[in-house]
């Protein structure tokens, strides 16, 4: 599975600006100094001294994690991938093949957890699990057919440009392949 890569918050540093900016305010600085400064918006400084007069720099501390909690914890996850690399037949599927479905009933039977197959992936990411191709290639290929798919069958059907005929449906088009030709100006031709 291909893993996302997303820059986190630096937390730390973010509360560190604001009690910088605490610092400020207390010096006396205006508030739009202070964002100039900081190269902060002007409705994030304003938010800042709000809470700094309210709570002073305890106010300004950083709450913690954003969103939700993991619904997985740290082992779990190693249980769900110790339990991947025992492979798919070892959980009663017919082949050795991971979908996003069967790791989402591996992940439930381990773990208990019910997730929808279109979220295993970030899970898999998080466990440095790729997309991988299969090496084999099919039994049915036949090099014969390949041969004249691409000699004969392809040039038949691929689209050339300008290849297809002007025109729209509108009768009242000119363009239009259904509307009658003019013999010149004024007059029709049958």
């Amino acid at each position: 599975m291909l893993a996302l890569k997303t820059q986190r918050r630096d937390f730390l540093g973010l509360e560190q600006r604001r009690k910088q900016a605490a610092q400020l305010f207390a010096q006396g600085e205006t508030q739009a100094w202070v964002a100039r400064r900081l190269k902060a918006s002007r409705q994030s400084v304003s938010r800042w001294y709000q809470q700094w007069q309210k709570s002073g720099v305890k106010g300004l501390q950083a709450a913690g994690r954003a969103g939700r909690k993991p619904r997985l914890t740290g082992a779990q996850l190693q249980k769900v991938d110790a339990a991947l690399r025992q492979g798919a037949r070892k959980h009663g599927f017919a082949a050795e093949l991971w979908t996003l479905p069967r790791v989402a009933a591996v992940i439930e039977k381990v773990t208990g957890e019910k997730f929808h197959p279109g979220h295993v992936w970030k899970l898999l990411g998080a466990l440095n699990w790729s997309v991988q191709k299969p090496t084999q290639q099919a039994r049915e290929r036949s090099p014969e057919k390949i041969q004249y798919w691409m000699e004969q069958r392809w040039p038949e059907v691929k689209k050339t440009l300008g290849g297809g005929v002007r025109g729209s449906s509108s009768k009242t088009n000119p363009d239009s392949p259904s509307s009658p030709r003019s013999g010149g100006r004024g007059r029709r031709v049958a």
